[in-house]
C-alpha cells in the first residue's frame, strides 16, 4: 500500500496526463506545503500522520477563505476554493459522525478527569489525538464546551 505522499505524487502524474488543470494546481500546492513542512521538521521522509496534518491545515485554510469570500460576495474565488477543498478532502479518512465525536469527547473527559471549561485544553488534546484527522477541531471544541459547560 503506498504512503499518502506517494499517492499524492501518483495523483499529480495522473492529473498531468489527463489535463485536469485545477486538480493539478491544488495537488502541486499541497505537495509544496508538504515539502515545506518536511524541511521545517528536518525529515528525510514525511510519515503519513504528518502529511495528514498538512492536509488538514490546508483544508482549514480553504474553509477560512470560503467564509471570507462568501461574506465579500466573491463567487468566482469562492468556487475555486470550494473545488480545492473537495480535492484536499479526498486525502482524509472518512469523517466521524456527530455521535462518534461526542463519544470520543466523553471518553477524553473521563480520561483526563476534566471538571470544567478551564480544563478544555486537556480534553481537546486528548480528543484530537484520538480523532486522528477524522474530526475537525471546531466540532470537537463545540461538543467539549457543551459537555463541560
Amino acid at each position: 500500500m503506498p504512503t499518502l505522499n506517494e499517492q499524492i505524487d501518483s495523483d499529480i502524474k495522473t492529473a498531468m496526463k489527463s489535463g485536469q488543470r485545477e486538480r493539478l494546481g491544488t495537488l502541486r500546492m499541497l505537495k509544496s506545503a508538504i515539502k515545506y513542512a518536511q524541511i521545517e521538521k528536518k525529515l528525510d521522509a514525511m510519515p503519513d500522520a504528518d502529511v495528514m496534518a498538512v492536509v488538514q491545515k490546508q483544508i482549514k485554510q480553504r474553509r477560512d477563505a470560503i467564509d471570507s469570500y462568501r461574506q465579500a460576495n466573491r463567487e468566482d474565488l469562492l468556487k475555486k476554493e470550494e473545488a480545492e477543498l473537495v480535492v484536499l478532502q479526498g486525502y482524509l479518512p472518512q469523517a466521524m459522525s456527530a455521535e462518534e465525536v461526542e463519544g470520543l469527547v466523553k471518553a477524553a473527559i473521563q480520561e483526563t478527569g476534566a471538571k470544567g471549561k478551564a480544563q478544555i485544553g486537556l480534553v481537546m488534546r486528548a480528543a484530537l489525538a484520538k480523532a486522528a484527522g477524522r474530526a475537525d477541531g471546531k466540532t470537537i471544541n463545540s461538543i467539549a464546551v457543551k459537555l463541560l459547560g
